[in-house]
């Protein structure tokens, strides 16, 4: 069962609070769970309780989304932020972690887990790697730019989730109920007469990705820093995550994971991806 938790973090002159959800015993080994780019941090809950036997598993809402404080910047949506962020949230657990991170969460996994006495201890990236295609990224501001603002209904904010999140993979109707469930917050309809639907995240996120021109990201310097065991998980039919990339990243020690049905990136709600994980994570 999901407990509700947050941290308080320093950003310029203001603190700010990351809100978070937690399952298992706090004395097990640690595990975060830290989510893509327009997510929140119930996207784990069925990873979460799939480990929640031997783990301790914390699933962050990065700042701006789910029951995290928005931030009055929206240029500041940006890696260094949510790292600051979850860098208070690593002193609060103060101790080894196991990082499991899908996109976004993957390159603030990549960030932390090269510093320097880093607590992480073993990286599980899902769908995302040291290299970022431009075309993908192009692909990601084009359906943030072009999402609604508001949906009529819960049902019509779920046919989007269908729609932009199909490489997900093959989810079933509950676990759509699900994300759409925890993806939705309630604002005024224009008229101010009644309610409608809007995702849950600051719509301002968008805004460092309005700003630039999509080019091809490189983190193979900071990929080359990291020294704990990894696994990559990569959807077959990944935009974002290049059959080239993976390949590299096993070459040079990584292991390995490819879901079948899915592209960028799997959503990691089935029996094999968690099994899978769970694996790596006993590992000795």
């Amino acid at each position: 069962m999901a407990r509700a938790g947050s941290v308080n973090y320093l950003l310029g002159t203001r603190f700010y609070k990351m809100a978070y959800v937690e399952f298992g015993n706090p004395a097990a080994p640690a595990v975060l769970c830290v989510h893509g780019l327009t997510r929140n941090g119930r996207d784990f809950d069925s990873l979460a309780e799939a480990l929640s036997d031997r783990f301790h598993v914390i699933c962050p809402d990065l700042p701006g989304r789910g029951k995290s404080d928005w931030l009055p910047d929206g240029l500041a949506y940006q890696p260094p932020t949510y790292v600051v962020a979850l860098a208070h949230l690593l002193a609060q657990i103060n101790k080894p972690v196991a990082w499991v991170g899908t996109s976004l969460g993957g390159i603030c996994g990549m960030m932390i887990a090269a510093a320097q006495n880093t607590p992480i201890t073993k990286l599980v990236l899902n769908d995302i790697g040291p290299h970022i295609p431009a075309a993908s990224l192009q692909r990601i501001r084009d359906y943030m730019m072009d999402a609604p603002e508001r949906f009529a209904s819960l049902a019509e904010l779920t046919r989007h989730l269908r729609a932009v999140h199909a490489p997900f993979g093959l989810l079933s109707d509950s676990e759509w109920a699900h994300l759409a469930r925890f993806s939705a917050r309630q604002v005024l309809d224009p008229t101010g007469e009644g309610k409608t639907v809007a995702m849950h995240y600051d719509p301002k996120i968008v805004e460092p990705i309005r700003a630039t021109v999509p080019l091809d990201v490189d983190m193979w310097p900071i990929w080359e820093l990291i020294q704990m065991k990894r696994l990559v998980i990569r959807g077959a039919r990944s935009d974002l995550l290049l059959e080239e990339t993976y390949e590299r990243m096993l070459a040079e020690g990584a292991e390995g994971y490819v879901v079948a049905d899915a592209g960028h990136a799997p959503a990691l709600m089935d029996y094999e991806s968690q099994a899978r994980i769970k694996a790596f994570l006993l590992e000795g």
